[in-house]
């Protein structure tokens, strides 16, 4: 009953959500600028009083309209996390490490599947340049469907404009290319067109004996750009400036 003076309500949210209806599942909104809003249910229209209908003939009207219910609806928020460039691969590969490695952010890291439950943020910087860089959750087969951590992953690789695959290559070379096919087609399966975003392709654990030799193996199976792949150690440090350029060539093409 405040009419005119009601206040709106703001709900404060981090950019990167997307806005739902939940009953007819249309996406409604997706927020990824700063002060960007959206109006989600608009008040209804007030009632007038009777001194509305107030004229020379009717000095004390009994006239009262009523006033229209405002929109009501059930919103589902959704937080894709915005990133330059996001970090791909099985669990274990070692992104955890190399983020961390990279950057100031300090992810949980263990020697067991599933040690990255949800994605972190990491700033590079890197030749004056910083660039913004997600640990996303390994991916298992049938993630697209859901499996493991399955959509919790896939949502936010739709949001970077690059992706680093990171692959153990401390396996033998038939290991590796299954692993680099595996996360590929899962991510084709989730949304068509998604494991075609420019690709680093980032070799991980090469300070491992014999696992230099397995990855360029494995490399003339899977036909990568040699100038887009990269051979690295995230525990010892080993390639990390060649990889932290190629990042930034990455960033550059898609700014």
């Amino acid at each position: 009953m405040t009419g005119k003076s009601g206040e709106d309500l703001y709900l404060s949210v981090p950019r990167g959500t997307t806005i739902y209806n939940v009953d007819t599942g249309e996406m409604l909104a997706d927020l990824t600028e700063p002060e960007e809003t959206y109006l989600a249910a608009k008040g209804g229209r007030g009632g007038r009083g009777n001194t509305a209908f107030t004229s020379s003939s009717n000095q004390a009207p009994d006239t009262a309209e009523a006033g229209e219910p405002g929109v009501e609806l059930t919103l589902r928020l959704e937080l894709k996390l915005i990133a330059r460039i996001g970090l791909v691969g099985l669990p274990n590969a070692g992104k955890s490490t190399l983020i961390s490695r990279i950057s100031r952010a300090k992810p949980k890291i263990a020697d067991y599947p599933f040690t990255t439950l949800s994605p972190v943020l990491g700033v590079m910087s890197h030749r004056d340049e910083e660039l913004v860089v997600a640990d996303l959750p390994g991916l298992i087969e049938g993630s697209h469907r859901g499996a493991g951590l399955g959509h919790r992953f896939l949502k936010h690789v739709e949001r970077t404009e690059g992706l680093a695959h990171v692959i153990d290559a401390g396996q033998d070379p038939k290991r590796i290319l299954e692993a680099y096919n595996m996360i590929k087609d899962e991510m084709e399966l989730f949304q068509p067109g998604l494991a075609d975003r420019p690709t680093l392709l980032v070799f991980n654990k090469i300070d491992l004996t014999g696992a230099r030799k397995n990855a360029e193996e494995a490399l003339a199976g899977i036909g990568h750009p040699p100038e887009q792949t990269c051979f690295i150690s995230a525990a010892t440090g080993e390639g990390i400036p060649a990889l932290l350029d190629c990042m930034l060539q990455l960033g550059r093409k898609n700014a």
